[in-house]
């Protein structure tokens, strides 16, 4: 059924593509481009609560780069580790290592030489890129299991985000919004298969989406949305076992 799909999918896209090049061009040429996040790349979320901290690893793609918003506190990274620190009643020191356009293939090569602190837990944050330069599902997988491997090897526990709803990206006009938001859904399927295959925690992506999640450029979060997002992650971390309180 995922082949059948995914042929689908491409006889769609090839039939569209004398409509979605132009979109696309004019898409890129003139969409606004929001700088990474400042400050510093790393902190303590809850020191509050004494004790040995979570160490946690973002690691991934524009939002973990905190695109969208001025400062990684209020980021992904940032947000996410308050919430842990107030679920779990325990400190939660955090790292952000994201590059702004990065592939989860490039992210081996690129990202993986600098995590080599060791770490309680890795949540690797993957898909918008991958979807958008079509990356071939195969190569999506193995990067992916390459990730995770990388982190299991050093006895860290891992998981996974869903695949963002390009879908609902305004940025984008309607057309190649839903071209793109369906190929974002096959490659969250194989996400969710390898993390569920190899017992990864996998963590969807399933509130309601409102345009005050979206920054500016209507194409990343906003400190809203951030803030939405991290703490759905957190519980969803605390169910699923990866995290607990001490």
């Amino acid at each position: 059924m995922s082949r059948r799909a995914s042929l689908g999918w491409w006889l769609q896209f090839i039939a569209l593509l004398p409509v979605l090049l132009p979109q696309a061009l004019h898409t890129r040429r003139h969409a606004l481009r929001l700088p990474p996040a400042g400050g510093p790349q790393q902190g303590l979320a809850g020191a509050e609560w004494g004790g040995a901290p979570l160490r946690l690893l973002l690691l991934g793609e524009s939002t973990v780069a905190g695109v969208g918003v001025e400062v990684q506190q209020v980021a992904l990274s940032g947000q996410l580790a308050e919430s842990l620190a107030q679920q779990l009643q325990r400190p939660v020191q955090w790292r952000a290592l994201g590059v702004n356009g990065i592939t989860a293939i490039e992210a081996c090569e690129q990202l993986l030489p600098q995590a080599m602190a060791a770490v309680d837990l890795a949540l690797l944050v993957f898909g918008v890129n991958d979807t958008t330069h079509f990356s071939a599902r195969r190569a999506w997988q193995r990067a992916l299991s390459e990730l995770a491997e990388h982190f299991v090897r050093q006895g860290a526990q891992v998981a996974f985000t869903a695949v963002p709803p390009i879908q609902h990206f305004t940025a984008l006009p309607p057309l190649l919004r839903r071209v793109l938001g369906a190929r974002a859904r096959l490659l969250d399927g194989d996400l969710r298969q390898l993390a569920e295959a190899r017992e990864h925690a996998y963590c969807a992506l399933d509130l309601q989406f409102a345009d005050e999640y979206l920054a500016a450029d209507g194409y990343h979060p906003s400190a809203r949305g951030y803030a939405v997002w991290a703490q759905a992650l957190a519980e969803r971390l605390e169910r699923a076992g990866v995290v607990a309180r001490r």
